[in-house]
């Protein structure tokens, strides 16, 4: 905090709730380590106020944003520009502010000096994808996902991310489930649509799966049910079940799979490579993975 001056640039994570976020432990870390004079905040921001604070950071020249629960789907309409993957995916959690180049090109503005910063366009990436790939490699020891069977909980832009990113890694069988099941069967329906080789079923599979992943905010708080039942995890006990909160370390969905006999991992890996990947866009850097992995270690685990 004493090196924040007037010379300081800013980049964000928008969230609500956002308390819970390690966002700022592993960003202000990897950006002491890289000597960038910036400084990442966590900023709660209602639904309602989220197109008003996305304009304010265009106007206040701020790096760029990060988006949480539950801003993700919102997003996909408040941006300029809209990368593939993420119009593909539905879902927004990374912006990046950019201006012309003097040869015309669009470039980050972490990447041009203040002076230089003209006109500003936001530009939404899906970063969560790739993060969860590599977490899911790195996790279980897991580096090809051809030919797997899994079951998705849920269908918001967590759930979609990680939907597109399974079938374009040639799962064999989806079975998505949701608390909306007209969600579930849009998401299904948009599925079949791109990738008509995948079987993708709306319930509960009845045979045991080899991944089961929770995409659902249910287990942020200690008084959240679990999002399976513990006697269907006993009973089909799938091969891994991973969990993407990482606040607790260990939700009861996963100490319920754990004591069935399953692999479990939360979503550390996913927050660490997906927020690595969106420094990388910022700044145009390769990330420092191994310190922001420490200092979400610390954050989280204490």
């Amino acid at each position: 905090m004493e090196l924040i001056n007037a010379s300081t640039r800013y980049c964000a994570v928008l969230g609500h709730p956002v308390r819970h976020s390690a966002s700022p432990a592993m960003q202000n870390a990897a950006l002491k380590e890289l000597n960038l004079p910036w400084c990442y905040l966590a900023l709660e921001v209602h639904p309602q106020d989220l197109r008003a604070a996305i304009a304010g950071a265009k106007a206040m020249k701020l790096i760029g944003l990060n988006l949480t629960v539950p801003h993700k789907t919102a997003a996909l309409e408040m941006v300029d520009v809209v990368h593939e993957k993420a119009r593909r995916s539905g879902a927004v959690n990374t912006i990046v502010f950019e201006t012309p180049s003097l040869g015309g090109d669009w470039v980050p503005l972490g990447q041009v000096a203040v002076e230089d910063v003209g006109p500003i366009r936001s530009h939404g990436y899906n970063t969560d994808a790739q993060g969860l790939a590599r977490s899911l490699e790195e996790d279980f020891q897991w580096p090809d996902l051809r030919g797997a069977s899994v079951l998705l909980l849920g269908a918001g832009g967590a759930a979609r991310a990680a939907a597109l990113q399974l079938a374009e890694e040639g799962i064999d069988s989806l079975f998505l489930v949701n608390r909306t099941g007209a969600k579930a069967e849009q998401l299904a329906a948009e599925l079949r649509g791109g990738f008509p080789k995948i079987h993708i079923i709306t319930r509960l599979p009845h045979d045991p799966v080899d991944l089961v992943i929770n995409a659902t905010s249910v287990g942020l708080k200690a008084s959240d049910p679990p999002p399976l039942a513990e006697e269907w995890l006993e009973s089909r006990r799938p091969r891994r079940v991973y969990d993407v909160i990482y606040r607790p370390a260990e939700t009861r969905l996963l100490r319920a799979a754990k004591k069935a006999g399953c692999q479990t991992a939360n979503g550390l890996g996913l927050l660490l490579y997906q927020g690595a990947a969106a420094l990388e866009l910022w700044s145009g850097r390769a990330a420092p993975v191994a310190v922001m992995r420490a200092a979400l270690q610390k954050d989280i685990y204490g």
